[in-house]
């Protein structure tokens, strides 16, 4: 059932609306699970993967035993334009959480956005990296919330479960917030900003639905579901240039590297020469690489779950 969680009127007849679809069993439910994605407008991995969940729930809706409140667009302009923050705004939406009834049109839309989804038994948040850099499916999770979240994020089948990922879960953002409330909150990211990887989508469907399975949402069969690494086990090595050029990777993405490895190289276009040549100083999962093959100094190349 579709359902509008927020809409108001903008300037020059623009209407902003944000919806949410209710799968939910005939005779009544006692938990409940809830998909969020499109919160920033570049990042549309999360569109796949709200539209198989509902899929897959539609042709097997007699296994549905809880209630499934799916959100593809949190951001729905930003989707629109494929602008990361709210188009004219330029507003970051996940830096405005969990906002107030009384307020700007943005504290109103975030306060509706949380209020809708107080009483879920878990809230998952997908996210995809931006255009720059590819990362592999993990959860992200920060430190003071670590230890509730990891037996829910164990059952998502994603390759990595980055604990103190401050960045991606600090405060002021819709998983913190909740957190704080109460709410078992866990943001998975993968991908790249600007593009759909079905594989990945795939395989983190299939995390939902045993995380469904788990809670008692979902009694149909479920794919079996891979044992993460875990960054409480090592260390997360950030590789970043020290030159201008153009990145050519030379490792794989999403393989294990040993200690001495090439992951890449910075090219001068102009001069035909190598600038430098990147190596991993330590093994392990290259769990992020370099996408956008313009780098300045500074700017991230890789990050390795270091074993």
């Amino acid at each position: 059932m579709l359902e509008k969680v927020f809409e108001t009127e903008l300037a020059v007849g623009e209407h902003l609306a944000v919806r949410r679809n209710r799968l939910e069993p005939e005779g009544g439910w006692k938990k409940r699970i809830t998909l969020v994605s499109g919160i920033h407008g570049d990042e549309l991995e999360g569109q796949y993967i709200c539209y198989e969940v509902v899929r897959r729930i539609k042709e097997n809706s007699r296994f549905l035993t809880g209630c499934v409140d799916v959100y593809p667009a949190l951001n729905p302009m930003g989707i629109d334009m494929a602008h990361r923050t709210m188009p004219k705004i330029g507003m970051d939406l996940n830096r405005m959480f969990p906002g107030k009834e009384k307020g700007s049109m943005t504290d109103r839309l975030t306060a509706a956005i949380v209020d809708s989804i107080i009483g879920s038994d878990i809230c998952i948040d997908l996210h995809a990296s931006d255009i720059f850099v590819r990362e592999i499916p993990q959860v992200r999770l920060a430190e003071e919330f670590a230890e509730e979240l990891l037996p829910y994020a164990r059952w998502t089948n994603v390759d990595m479960i980055w604990m103190n990922a401050t960045a991606t879960v600090h405060e002021s953002t819709l998983a913190h917030s909740l957190n704080l409330m109460g709410i078992p909150t866990l943001v998975i990211e993968m991908g790249q900003g600007e593009n759909i990887n079905r594989s990945y989508g795939d395989q983190v469907v299939d995390g939902i639905f045993r995380v469904m399975q788990e809670m008692g949402i979902w009694q149909g069969p479920v794919a079996d579901t891979r044992e993460p690494a875990v960054s409480s086990d090592g260390e997360v090595e950030f590789i970043r240039s020290d030159v201008d050029g153009v990145f050519l990777p030379q490792a794989e993405h999403d393989h294990y590297v040993h200690s001495g490895d090439l992951i890449g190289e910075v090219v001068d276009p102009f001069e035909g020469t190598v600038k430098r040549q990147i190596y991993a100083k330590r093994g392990g999962l290259l769990f992020t690489l370099r996408a956008y093959p313009v780098v300045y100094e500074g700017d991230l190349l890789a990050r390795i779950l270091a074993q």
